[in-house]
C-alpha cells in the first residue's frame, strides 16, 4: 500500500530534474496518485541528488541509461526528445506503459496522442508499442478549448497566435529571462545562449527550427497534432512566439465553424466542459491572463467574441500552464484513464 492507503503501483519518472520532470512529482503527490513506489530518474550527471517529493519526502536520482523497467508499472518520461527515443522503447519492451511528453513518438500512427478530457476512446491504441504521447503543451491547451466547440457546430478552420512563456524551453530559458532582465537594470547586456534572440522585454516569433515551408516545428505541431487529436479535417494556420513570461502560454483564435455559433452558446458550452474554466467578463476587467493560471490545473477561455470575417467565426483567447495542463498534469490525467479504464 502507499503512504495514502491505497494499493499502489511502481512508477518511473524520467527526467525528474528537469521543470516538467518535477512538476510531474509535485502533480502526483497533490492527486494522491496510487504509487507504492516513486523512482526519480535523470541523466547520469544527476544521480544521487534529491528531489522534492510533497513538502515531506525527498527522493534520491537514479540513472535513466541503466535502469531496469522490469516490473515497472508506469513510466512518466519527460527527459527531451533523444532521450525518449532510446529508452521509452526499452522500457515499454520491459512490459512498463510509457507516457511521454517529448515529440518523438506523438506522430506515430502505433501510437495514441491523448487529452483525457478530449480524446480518451483513443487510449485503447497504446497496446501496439506500450507508448502513449502527451500532445504539445500549447495543442493542448487549443484542443481543450475546440473540442466541445467542435462537436457542436464542427470547426473548418483555426487560425492562432501563440504568446508562450520561457519555461516551455526548461529552466535555462527560464534563467536566461531573469539574467537578461537583471542585466538591463543594471545597464548591462548579457548575450542570449539559450534561446535565439534577447528575450527581457522582447517576443521572438521563433519556437523551435525552421522548416523549408518558412514555418516552425512548433507551428507544424500545433497543425499536425490537432489533425490527430480532433479531427484530420481541421485546417489550423499557427504563429509561435515566445514572450518574456516565466509560466503560462496564451493563444488568441480565430476559429471558423460549418454552421452558426453565437458567443453565448460557445461560452456555456465551454462552461459545462470539463476542465476548462471561462472567465468573460470584459465590461468588470475580468479574462484570465497568464499571471492568473500559474499552479492551476484548468484551461482558461476569455474574450469570446464574434469573427465577422468569415460566415461563421468566432474569437477567443485562451489561456493555461504549460507545465501542469500543457504538460506534467496533463501526463498523470493520462496516467489516471489507464488505471480508470482497467488497462493497468
Amino acid at each position: 500500500r502507499d503512504r495514502h492507503g491505497t494499493m499502489g503501483y511502481r512508477v518511473a519518472v524520467a527526467g525528474a530534474t528537469g521543470a516538467v520532470g518535477q512538476e510531474i512529482l509535485n502533480i502526483l503527490d497533490e492527486l494522491r496518485f496510487p504509487a507504492d513506489e516513486v523512482i526519480p530518474l535523470a541523466s547520469e550527471r544527476s544521480v544521487g541528488r534529491e528531489v522534492a517529493f510533497g513538502d515531506d519526502k525527498r527522493l534520491k536520482v537514479r540513472d535513466l541509461a541503466s535502469f531496469d523497467f522490469e516490473g515497472i508499472d508506469l513510466g512518466l518520461f519527460s527527459p527531451g526528445a533523444s532521450v525518449s527515443a532510446i529508452h521509452a522503447p526499452r522500457a515499454a519492451a520491459a512490459g512498463c506503459i510509457i507516457v511521454d511528453n517529448t515529440s518523438h513518438f506523438r506522430m506515430d500512427p502505433d501510437v495514441p496522442l491523448v487529452v483525457p478530457e478530449v480524446n480518451p476512446e483513443a487510449l485503447e491504441g497504446f497496446r501496439a508499442k506500450n507508448i502513449i504521447a502527451n500532445p504539445n503543451c500549447s495543442t493542448i491547451q487549443m484542443v481543450m478549448a475546440l473540442k466541445p466547440l467542435h462537436d457542436l457546430a464542427r470547426i473548418r478552420r483555426d487560425v492562432v497566435s501563440t504568446y508562450q512563456s520561457v519555461s516551455g524551453a526548461g529552466q535555462e530559458a527560464m534563467d536566461e529571462l531573469f539574467e537578461q532582465t537583471k542585466a538591463i537594470y543594471m545597464n548591462d547586456r548579457k548575450e542570449p545562449s539559450v534561446l535565439p534572440k534577447q528575450i527581457a522585454f522582447n517576443c521572438i516569433p521563433r519556437i523551435d527550427s525552421f522548416l523549408a515551408d518558412g514555418s516552425t516545428k512548433e507551428e507544424w505541431k500545433m497543425a499536425v497534432e490537432t489533425k490527430k487529436i480532433l479531427d484530420p479535417e481541421i485546417e489550423v494556420a499557427a504563429t509561435c512566439v515566445r514572450v518574456p513570461v516565466f509560466v503560462g502560454h496564451a493563444l488568441s483564435l480565430n476559429v471558423e465553424f460549418e454552421e452558426p455559433l453565437e458567443p453565448d452558446e460557445a461560452r456555456n458550452t465551454l462552461f459545462d466542459f470539463n476542465g476548462v474554466l471561462v472567465v468573460d467578463r470584459p465590461d468588470e476587467d475580468e479574462y484570465a491572463t497568464q499571471i492568473d493560471c500559474v499552479g492551476d490545473h484548468a484551461t482558461f477561455v476569455s474574450r469570446i467574441r464574434k469573427d465577422t470575417t468569415v460566415p461563421h467565426g468566432l474569437a477567443m483567447w485562451v489561456v493555461a500552464d504549460n507545465l501542469r495542463k500543457g504538460a506534467a498534469l496533463n501526463t498523470v490525467q493520462i496516467a489516471q484513464a489507464l488505471i480508470e479504464e482497467g488497462f493497468i
